[in-house]
């Protein structure tokens, strides 16, 4: 896998990864198999996977600005895996391409929002574009999360940028650090849990904002960040899943079971906390034991590499937690 996360990582990244060491450390409901953790990694350095690539058959390509205001917009609703199960989705498509797809058709023909129609969207507007009908009242729930989220980033802009995507980003002077604290300011990107007596912020959506800046663009304009490789694990529901399904993550019984149901666990709670902070500390061991068998990788790409995995039909044929919040 290509490109070296730096020595001597300091700032909010470093404290996402000590946060989440620590929950690792105490926690009781999820571990780690570390001889199953050393041959994932092995396959990876054996068999490194191809750099990942804007792909314009299920995003939006467009023009550069167009492209900017498409990847804010899509990770402003880049949530709502708990709700997934009861989407209506495309033909062969997950919860999230149904969803970025829907945007895409409605960039490629109108283009974006501006800020302005942003800030007014409606639930029924969200639904039309995502391709549901309101009869279900928890897809009525995620449409109007959708639009809360939309009505957010349109306020931002216009209270804080003119109304421009690229002042956002161009505030955030190349460092994706400062792009996470920016899109922090929305309540809905605010991904921080409480575990015992501390804080463990995860700040998914906003990294992978970055992250997906950095994909739209080649790494350079609206995508450069001096700061990439720091980005940690975007810690989410699937990659869990697939290093569950790799034997690396072993459940509490009681905690695999309750998963196997489908029965929803609470956002911020122990197992919950505990799931996606052993998930990231565990791809911070394999970037670890990658670089140590004299391979090459970052949080991201690894991040990248599984989430992949996951939507192969071996992964999809077992079931994954579930949690309803506005952060994955």
């Amino acid at each position: 896998m290509t490109g070296l996360r730096p020595p001597g990582v300091s700032g909010l990244f470093a404290t996402i990864r000590a946060r989440a060491a620590e929950v690792a450390r105490r926690a009781t409901s999820v571990r780690i198999d570390p001889l199953a953790l050393e041959r994932l990694a092995a396959a990876l350095v054996a068999d490194p996977p191809a750099p990942p690539a804007w792909d314009p058959t299920t995003h939006h390509a467009g023009t550069q600005r167009s492209r900017l205001a498409y990847v804010i917009t899509l990770d402003a609703i880049n949530f709502g895996s708990g709700w997934f199960p009861k989407l209506t989705k495309r033909a062969g498509r997950s919860g999230y391409f149904t969803i970025a797809i829907g945007l895409k058709d409605r960039f490629d023909d109108k283009g974006p929002w501006s800020a302005t129609e942003l800030a007014a969207l409606s639930p029924l507007d969200l639904a039309r574009v995502t391709g549901q009908t309101l009869d279900d009242p928890d897809v009525v729930e995620l449409m109007a999360l959708f639009a809360t989220a939309l009505n957010d980033l349109g306020a931002l802009l216009q209270r804080r940028y003119g109304g421009s995507f690229a002042a956002l980003v161009e505030v955030a002077g190349a460092r994706a650090e400062r792009l996470v604290q920016l899109l922090a300011e929305m309540p809905l990107y605010r991904d921080v849990s409480t575990y015992d007596d501390f804080e463990v912020p995860f700040y998914k959506r906003a990294q992978i904002t970055a992250a997906d800046l950095a994909l739209a663009f080649d790494g350079d304009g609206f995508g450069r960040f001096e700061d990439l490789a720091e980005l940690t694990l975007f810690a989410d529901n699937l990659v869990p899943h697939v290093l569950h399904c790799e034997n690396v993550l072993h459940y509490r019984p009681e905690l695999g079971e309750r998963i196997e149901r489908g029965e929803l666990l609470a956002s911020g709670s122990r197992e919950e906390v505990e799931i996606r902070a052993v998930t990231l500390h565990a791809v911070e061991r394999i970037v670890a034991e990658i670089h140590a068998r004299g391979g090459a990788a970052t949080a991201q790409l690894v991040d990248m590499t599984l989430w992949l995995r996951g939507q192969r039909p071996e992964s999809k044929a077992r079931p994954r937690h579930r949690t309803r919040c506005t952060y994955y």
